[in-house]
């Protein structure tokens, strides 16, 4: 059974690793949102191309208000929730084994 509890570990790690670079991910792009930057970097454009599907899906729902896009922080917190309540499930299955 420890080949499930290493499985589960693994998994574990490797969404925390991975809800950890996307929040980074979505800072910068708020940052860049504040900043008058190259549209034509292809950083900017490797940000802006992995963050708005997200972005765009909630705008669907939350438009902005009085020119304020709530947008990425609803992202950041569903990704903190997601990021601590997945993770750690994962950590807790594999301990159960």
């Amino acid at each position: 059974m420890f080949v499930f509890a290493n499985f589960f570990t693994a998994i574990a790690k490797l969404l925390n690793i991975a809800f950890t670079l996307y929040t980074y991910v979505m800072i910068a792009h708020v940052v860049l949102s504040w900043i008058r930057v190259d549209p034509n970097n292809q950083i900017v454009q490797f940000i802006y191309r992995i963050t708005e599907p997200v972005l765009g899906y909630v705008r669907q729902y939350v438009p902005p208000f009085a020119g304020l896009d709530f947008s990425p922080i609803i992202v950041i917190i569903v990704l903190q929730f997601l990021q601590s309540f997945l993770v750690r499930t994962l950590f807790d299955l594999a301990n159960s084994f």
